[in-house]
């Protein structure tokens, strides 16, 4: 056992911790912006500041994107549509009861 190393496996990747990234954040006023960093000039419009669980999340990104008939994606606690759909999504998340707060990035 003298000559014996420990060895850290890779094997199972990036571990994340499931209770920080579903711990929704924010004040319930729904931040729109659009944003276009590191993103090679691609634009999307981000939403933050939801305080709902993730399942309704993605039911609710569900619909904006099918509203907006955009792509998109939800990322800890955030939800992300491509292209600059700021009006329209601010007009039917008023529509849904949601406070809204439009940035100019």
């Amino acid at each position: 056992m003298k000559n014996s190393r420990l060895v850290y496996s890779t094997e199972r990747g990036r571990i994340r911790d499931r209770k920080l990234s579903n711990k929704p954040e924010g004040d319930g006023t729904i931040l729109i912006r659009h944003d276009k960093k590191g993103r090679r000039g691609k634009g999307v419009t981000v939403l933050s500041g939801f305080i709902i669980s993730r399942d309704q999340l993605k039911k609710l990104a569900k619909t904006l994107k099918q509203r907006c008939s955009s792509g998109g994606t939800v990322k800890d606690c955030v939800i992300e549509i491509q292209g600059d759909h700021a009006k329209i999504l601010e007009r039917n998340l008023l529509e849904l009861g949601y406070k809204t707060k439009s940035s100019k990035t």
